[in-house]
């Protein structure tokens, strides 16, 4: 029963966006660490991931007509 919660609770989480930073760092972590060449820009802070998340989701226009 534990991990049938657990696993809800995870894609809960997935579905509502709040573990968006934390895919963030790991796809950040994988990313460093298979291109050596080029630096990748460089490590956002939750509260500056979540601003360019934010600003990407509302800014322009958002309608269907």
């Amino acid at each position: 029963m534990l991990d049938s919660f657990k696993k809800a609770w995870r894609l809960l989480r997935r579905l509502s966006g709040d573990d968006a930073y934390e895919r963030y760092l790991a796809y950040y972590a994988a990313k460093q660490v298979s291109t050596d060449a080029h630096a990748p820009h460089p490590l956002l802070t939750k509260a500056e991931f979540f601003k360019q998340w934010q600003d990407e989701k509302w800014t322009g226009i958002k309608r269907c007509c």
